[in-house]
């Protein structure tokens, strides 16, 4: 069986996650999310990739969102609402909570300041929210009867979640973004040790690796204190949750140590709003503020207060959070146009901004114009500072998180492609696990594991109990249990698995002639100068007269061999064709190899193709 992952957003981009991802025939949306750089259908993932017919309920086994930022969860109301999907939904609490301000502040923002076309309204909002079902850390959940998942601790933003999902024997992880170490409100993302085929990862910051923390914290607030000390006016940018209450918490501390008397305001109602659910929400913050609320609630600050329209042409410097961050519309955006022209001013960009937004372009240059989404042009006269205050873990968290799950395949999502292929070429290298960088409406297919529970016939097992001593010549006597029995796993409709001596399966099926027909699929690792292509080419040919009567077929790094005489051995692979099946119904035959070095006897199945016997 295979895991199919189909990339609907974040494929070698940043915005609009969303993957889908098949297994053992249960189908799982893991986030629905919009681009925040787009105005355009690209907005929102292209759900007709899921079900041609729009019959999304059918197509899709449930919904999981890994948090409340709008390139997670914005196209949820829209896919809900709009296009139908009634099917179970899944957030953590937190999630559940913050999502429809989210939610509602862009679409205030969007339609009633910009005057957009209304995607989905407050009504589609709430009755979204209706179909939501919360969950708890750790807590399994069984979807239906095959389908389980579990949310883990992700870091990032309040209530962000990695997800555990396993149909049958096999299993993923869905990071979504996370965070692998602890920051003033947050705690680090936290995992089980579990069997994987895939990971599927975030990899925002492919190729940055960060210092310590508080360099970067000196590095902003003496930017920002030399801006209000010098009579200018500062705005941060940044989304209502998360960053905000992570610079409020630093500034609001230094303001106090230093005595400053210079005013520092919030933009937004929502961000009160939100400051009172991370109030509610203490077990879901860092040790740090948990062991601090026993006196004192870290979000309750001193400093900081309402911002009155009024006071954008107020004399006097200040410091000004607005939502929302890149400065893609909103407020922030407003700001900017009356502040950005004055040299004393200051526009402080924390974390990442996505391509085709002001902070994008600010960041990438230090550009004198900037061009607005309605054709207007700002004089940018300010000074531009990066804050390097990112919730996203960096290449060495995603290369530790990845190391330590050690799944059999990873997908990277949500980065850009030359950090990524950087990223992947180094996880193959380095962790030998092999790597997709899927785009948009690509998918990626990978093996999922299979575990069968069998019995063994009695002469089976008494060949496996027959002793093949082995000596050999050296200065002392080594005598070694060479002990071997080859198997045949046999499954039939509506009977229980067994494995039978190779002489046992004409007995077993009533039949005097069998043929077993198989295949298997052969990932094939490069390691060297040498083409992909090139050695394929050349082991197909080795193949070829190793064995009689081969089919071979070739694809991308795979080789699928088909039916076949003898056997064939690739590496620690072992595979048989004997002429002992035929005409009865069989659903599997596959060979295996047993040996008194074994602790247990197990197959990894593949690839098997059912052939017309």
């Amino acid at each position: 069986m295979a895991i199919d992952c189909l990339v609907l957003g974040a494929g070698q981009e940043i915005g609009k996650s969303c993957v889908v991802v098949t297994i053992n025939g249960k189908r799982i949306m893991f986030d629905c999310g919009m681009h925040m750089g787009c105005d355009d259908h690209n907005r929102y993932p292209d759900f007709s990739l899921v079900s041609k017919s729009g019959d999304f309920d059918s197509a899709i086994s449930c919904i999981i969102i890994t948090h409340f930022h709008m390139d997670h969860v914005g196209a949820l109301p829209y896919f809900t609402e709009v296009c139908g999907y009634n099917g179970p939904i899944y957030m953590s609490y937190p999630t559940k909570a913050l999502s429809p301000l989210m939610l509602e502040d862009y679409r205030r923002v969007m339609v009633d300041r910009r005057g957009e076309e209304e995607l989905f309204t407050t009504t589609h909002i709430a009755n979204c929210m209706k179909k939501v079902i919360a969950i708890d850390l750790k807590q399994t959940i069984q979807v239906d009867e095959d389908l389980q998942i579990r949310a883990y601790y992700a870091g990032h933003v309040l209530g962000a979640v990695m997800v555990y999902a396993k149909v049958g024997d096999a299993a993923i992880v869905y990071t979504g973004d996370y965070n692998m170490t602890t920051d003033r409100h947050l705690g680090a993302a936290k995992i089980d040790r579990l069997q994987l085929d895939l990971l599927i990862s975030e990899s925002t910051y492919a190729t940055t690796i960060r210092g310590s923390k508080y360099p970067r914290e000196r590095e902003f607030l003496q930017a920002v204190h030399k801006c209000v000390a010098g009579g200018g006016k500062a705005l941060i940018p940044s989304f209502a949750l998360g960053r905000a209450q992570e610079l409020c918490m630093l500034l609001d501390d230094y303001w106090e140590r230093m005595n400053i008397k210079v005013p520092i305001y919030f933009s937004s109602g929502l961000t009160i709003q939100a400051n009172m659910y991370y109030k509610m929400l203490i077990s879901w913050t860092s040790q740090n503020v948990k062991e601090k609320h026993n006196t004192h609630n870290p979000f309750d600050f001193k400093n900081v207060k309402d911002f009155d329209r009024s006071l954008i042409h107020a004399p006097g410097p200040c410091v000004l959070f607005a939502t929302p961050g890149m400065l893609c519309a909103g407020f922030s955006l407003e700001v900017f146009k009356h502040w950005a022209p004055s040299p004393l001013n200051l526009v402080a960009l924390p974390g990442y901004s996505v391509a085709g937004t002001v902070g994008h372009k600010l960041m990438s240059g230090k550009p004198t114009t900037v061009d607005l989404y309605n054709g207007t042009k700002v004089d940018v006269r300010c000074k531009i500072h990066q804050v390097a205050f990112s919730p996203h873990t960096d290449a060495k968290g995603i290369m530790d998180l990845t190391k330590f799950l050690s799944p059999k395949n990873v997908v990277l999502v949500h980065g850009e492609k030359p950090s990524m292929l950087i990223l992947k070429d180094k996880i193959t290298s380095e962790l030998d696990i092999p790597c997709f960088v899927p785009a948009n409406g690509e998918t990626v297919s990978v093996a999922s594991t299979t575990y069968i529970k069998a019995n063994a016939s009695d002469m089976f097992l008494k060949s496996c109990s027959s002793p093949n001593f082995k000596f050999s010549n050296s200065t002392q006597l080594r005598v070694t249990d060479q002990r071997t029995a080859d198997g045949v796993l046999v499954i039939e409709k509506s009977k229980k698995a067994k494995i039978v001596h190779q002489d046992d399966v004409s007995d077993v099926l009533h039949e005097k002639n069998h043929v077993v027909s198989l295949a298997y699929c052969c990932p094939v690792k490069v390691k060297g100068e040498s083409d992909d292509v090139d050695l394929i080419k050349q082991l197909s040919a080795k193949i070829l007269k190793t064995v009689s009567g081969a089919e071979i077929h070739e694809s991308e790094n795979c080789l699928q061999i088909g039916s076949f005489n003898g056997t064939l051995c690739l590496k620690d692979k072992c595979v048989h064709r004997r002429d002992i099946s035929s005409s009865s119904e069989a659903v599997v035959f596959l060979c295996c190899n047993w040996s008194a070095a074994d602790l247990e006897l197990g197959w990894e199945i593949i690839s098997v193709m059912k052939q017309n016997m």
